[in-house]
């Protein structure tokens, strides 16, 4: 990777805090930076990286802050750009906010942090739970707990303590998968796809090996297995903890999981998907008076699964006023701010079908600027149901001291990205 030094500067370019790792580039480089920075905005030509000479700046922007890498090499400018999108991470973490103010109240665990996140222009610990354990926001006890460096630092498991125990062991699997969806405003499904992610909570004795089974169609066609419904994942991303060359050699997801909370691996479900929660709407404006809104909602899922907290956005004309609302279930506002009708539903079982009617006066003069037609959009939450037909199959625990473990498996679909475009 190779990054020479990390700046973190003010929107002026002033630098708050730098740490040269190498010493291959002059510290001073960094003062053409934000004349480099400025320059490409007035040309319209914003680039994530950016030379003068031979040295190459790296930067992201986050809050007031810049965060800036420097490099004379020809660096993995991806991996750059993870450590400096880790770094964000790491600092919310300790900080709960990351802006300018943060890093001035926090210098001396700033410096820390950035001496053990990177040596020698090379990431090194990068889990915030783990630097917790030596790194504390308390100077008094930060000389304390620097005598003894966590085993996990040097350890091949980096990501997980030792000696950790619990009364009870439990994992509890967490299947979320998202629909992104987009429909035309002739009622036709223009693109959509699902994005799933599986989140472990672990509480575990010990360092266990956890083996996860799915219902992966590459799996099935390598083990000659045919039953059922299978998936095909793309784009799959990884926890650091999985092992890849056993998931590349035979498909089987084999680790040693973080304690706690933590994202095990997301995946994407490139498949026609038929909209949830399917919305037809009438918009009529009578001129110069009055707009009337119906819309009408409609659940295309299994009548045994619920969808929870369904909230419906209808976008209205920017100078309505006045509203009055009926609905058949659940309760509509106007939201003005945003030039919206919120329609929420706590409950809307699948197959049900529910109304809302929307009144709103218009002023007698007519606004004479087009207005563009923003689309309807709909989030929900469905619990004990997939989209995709995603199963966990089998999570085998295995720990020396041979303890039984119990896994719990909780399946989420929720909304993404889900519009519906309207004629009017």
């Amino acid at each position: 990777m190779s990054a020479s030094a990390i700046f973190v500067l003010d929107l002026k370019g002033k630098v708050l805090i730098c740490r040269n790792y190498k010493g291959d580039v002059d510290m001073a480089e960094i003062d053409h930076f934000m004349s480099l920075l400025m320059q490409h905005e007035e040309d319209g030509l914003i680039c994530p990286v950016m030379s003068h000479g031979n040295v190459h700046f790296m930067w992201i922007k986050h809050s007031n802050l810049y965060l800036v890498a420097t490099t004379n090499k020809n660096s993995n400018a991806s991996l750059v750009y993870s450590f400096l999108y880790k770094l964000v991470e790491v600092f919310t973490e300790y900080f709960k906010e990351l802006e300018e103010e943060s890093i001035q109240d926090n210098f001396v665990v700033v410096y820390e942090l950035l001496d053990e996140l990177m040596d020698f222009g090379f990431p090194q610990t990068t889990d915030s739970k783990i630097l917790q354990e030596y790194i504390t926001q308390e100077g008094a006890k930060l000389e304390v707990a620097k005598s003894k460096v966590p085993t996990t630092v040097t350890n091949a498991v980096s990501w997980r303590s030792e000696g950790i125990k619990y009364k009870k062991n439990e994992v509890f699997i967490d299947v979320i998968e998202s629909i992104n969806v987009l429909v035309n405003a002739n009622g036709s499904v223009m693109s959509s796809d699902i994005v799933g992610s599986i989140k472990l909570k672990t509480m575990l004795s010990g360092m266990p090996e956890l083996r996860l089974g799915l219902n992966d169609r590459v799996l099935f066609a390598l083990t000659g297995r045919d039953k059922g419904k299978t998936v095909v994942m793309e784009d799959v991303k990884f926890h650091q903890c999985v092992r890849l060359s056993r998931f590349e050699s035979d498909r089987t997801i084999s680790f040693i999981p973080p304690d706690g909370e933590s994202e095990l691996m997301s995946y994407r479900i490139n498949t026609h998907v038929k909209p949830l929660i399917w919305i037809e709407s009438v918009i009529e404006k009578f001129s110069h008076s009055r707009v009337e809104i119906m819309v009408k909602a409609k659940g295309q899922f299994k009548k045994q699964s619920v969808a929870n907290n369904v909230e419906v956005r209808v976008p209205v004309p920017s100078d309505a006023d006045s509203p009055k609302f009926k609905t058949s279930t659940g309760h509509a506002k106007y939201v003005p701010e945003k030039n919206l009708v919120v329609w929420t539903i706590k409950s809307f079982p699948g197959g049900k079908e529910f109304l809302m009617r929307a009144h709103f006066g218009l002023p007698s003069v007519e606004n004479e600027e087009l207005e563009g037609k923003p689309p309807i959009t709909v989030k929900f939450e469905i619990p004990y149901f997939t989209v995709s037909g995603i199963q966990v199959r089998y999570m085998k625990i295995i720990e020396k001291s041979g303890y039984q473990a119990l896994p719990w498996v909780r399946y989420i679909t929720q909304s993404g990205d889900y519009q519906l475009r309207t004629n009017v």
